[in-house]
């Protein structure tokens, strides 16, 4: 991978989550008598200068937030493929055959041969273009 890249990607991810840090410290913030929370402050403080400055320091937390959301990705996409399925796919399909719908048509086809008869006759390949 191209160092500049690299480097990018180390000022995206400071920049990032010193914006995600500020939103935390601001969060309870609602009026007068409300106040500031100063860690996440600080913490958003301290990722927003790497982040300008495109230090790298941030390799590390880079690196280990990127093999934090791979390892989330292979845990959380089968379960939301699997969610999707059955309560998606399983019913539509019941309701189908209840109905007596075929889509595919792969009912079994007593010819031999589950070939589509063409009821238009097809243009000559000559001249694709």
């Amino acid at each position: 991978m191209p160092r500049i890249k690299k480097m990018n990607s180390n000022r995206t991810f400071g920049l990032v989550f010193s914006f995600v840090f500020l939103l935390f410290a601001f969060w309870s913030f609602r009026g007068e008598y409300e106040q500031i929370k100063k860690i996440p402050l600080f913490i958003s403080i301290f990722f927003l200068i790497l982040g300008l400055m495109n230090s790298k320091l941030l390799t590390p937390l880079n690196f280990a937030w990127i093999k934090f959301g791979q390892i989330i990705g292979k845990v959380i996409s089968p379960i939301i493929m699997g969610i999707v399925y059955f309560i998606v796919l399983t019913p539509i399909s019941f309701i189908l055959r209840m109905f007596g719908k075929d889509l595919l048509k792969i009912k079994f086809s007593k010819n031999g041969t589950y070939w589509i008869k063409r009821k238009k006759n097809s243009t000559s390949m000559k001249k694709q273009f």
